[in-house]
């Protein structure tokens, strides 16, 4: 009988604060992975253009026009636009760069901003 009370573990009430902790993250976790899938579809883009023989000596419109298909029309990237690009020639190379941000509603009046800075090459 002494070994029975003399063991302890989590009560129901501690159990549910965890569950409801767990769950929160879980949550929030979910309204991040499509942001960042975004920043992940943008980063492609910069790079497959960045990498076609085609687009070094393109003008920056053809480059923007890339990004646009490449971007917009295939991936339903929305967070970029065609004036956050970048372009920069370092002779014979071609970078890309965007500084863009990203308002996460999270409850309430409550979000989160979140900054992103794609470029290429890396």
């Amino acid at each position: 009988m002494k070994a029975l009370k003399k063991q302890g573990g989590v009560s129901f009430g501690g159990f549910i604060m965890v569950l409801a902790l767990l769950g929160g993250l879980a949550i929030t976790s979910m309204k991040f992975i499509p942001v960042y899938m975004e920043n992940a579809k943008i980063q492609k883009a910069f790079d497959v253009i960045v990498q076609d023989p085609a687009m070094q000596a393109g003008t920056n419109a053809e480059i923007q026009d890339s990004f646009y298909k490449r971007a917009n029309v295939m991936d339903a990237v929305s967070a970029v636009t065609l004036n956050d690009i970048v372009i920069a020639r370092d002779g014979k190379s071609l970078s890309l760069s965007a500084n863009y941000t990203v308002k996460v509603p999270l409850a309430g009046n409550v979000s989160l901003l979140i900054e992103f800075s794609p470029h290429a090459p890396k």
